[in-house]
């Protein structure tokens, strides 16, 4: 450790927002982070910033030039570096007492039970196309009375669902079943920011491509995502304020300077859901008829 490291000094600016008592608690907390890429990157050091010391990360991918706009690792220094070996060293320059427990084959059947073994909160960072993996973790977690969170950076700005012990879960929520990966997809977008804030400004919609695995982000969406995430982590590990979990969702855009709560009884059942499911498929079987 540094000799001139403290961690009462490097998080002392957090004490008056946060009480040093509480601040002792979070310093205790274990959050389980996977997906070292464009939102669970920041996730770590956003959580890290926060005094939180213990972690169990993982991913299986390397840094890309194609990660340059948005993932917090991604840079020319870096460039097919492991993304989690990359993203725990930051962690730990940040804060050299921060215990961590890596997965670097990723999240898989055979380890998540270690992954999520004595964790207080999940964070999910996956990448957007990993639906089976992503309703597996969801589905332990429900199992295992753990709150998991997920925030998807969409448009230039955030959407937040809570998946909290004992209120709906992930798969009532989303109703993937066994359904196609570009009926999954849609499902998730429509599902994570029924509001649909940032539909009116996207400038090249074939940018879109569920059928390619293929889907835009920006920078500023992946830090907007990290705060507030790292503001419900708080909320739940401190009991401090009011936390709303599915079937209600928040979505805040900051290119048009708006915030909307959204509450979908039913999730993917609720009327309003099954219209906009309606509306997207047609759009995406438009776009997949026109002429490359």
């Amino acid at each position: 450790m540094h000799p001139e490291f403290s961690y009462e000094l490097a998080f002392s600016r957090n004490i008056g927002w946060l009480a040093q008592h509480e601040q002792e608690i979070l310093r205790h907390k274990r959050i389980a982070i996977a997906g070292m890429g464009g939102v669970g990157g920041v996730h770590l050091l956003a959580l890290s910033r926060l005094g939180i010391a213990n972690f169990h990360i993982a991913d299986f991918d390397c840094f890309d030039v194609q990660n340059f706009n948005r993932q917090a690792g991604a840079m020319v220094s870096t460039l097919g570096r492991p993304k989690i070996e990359v993203m725990a060293a930051q962690a730990q320059d940040i804060n050299p007492e921060i215990r961590l427990k890596s997965f670097p084959e990723g999240v898989t059947a055979a380890n998540l039970r270690d992954f999520l073994a004595g964790v207080d909160l999940y964070v999910d960072g996956l990448d957007f196309f990993a639906f089976d993996m992503r309703r597996a973790v969801f589905a332990a977690c429900a199992e295992l009375g753990i709150p998991a969170i997920t925030a998807a950076p969409i448009g230039m700005g955030a959407a937040l669902l809570n998946f909290l012990p004992g209120g709906m879960s992930f798969d009532d929520y989303f109703g993937w079943g066994d359904l196609p990966e570009t009926e999954k997809a849609l499902r998730f977008v429509i599902g994570l920011a029924p509001a649909g804030l940032n539909r009116g400004y996207m400038v090249d919609p074939s940018a879109v491509n569920f059928a390619e695995r293929r889907t835009p982000s920006t920078g500023m969406a992946c830090q907007i995502c990290a705060g507030v995430v790292a503001t419900e982590v708080l909320k739940l590990m401190l009991h401090r304020g009011p936390v709303r979990g599915a079937p209600h969702g928040m979505q805040f855009d900051a290119y048009l300077g708006r915030l909307a709560r959204t509450w979908r009884p039913g999730g993917h059942r609720h009327p309003m859901q099954r219209l906009a499911l309606a509306m997207g498929r047609r759009q995406f079987a438009n776009a997949m008829s026109r002429p490359a």
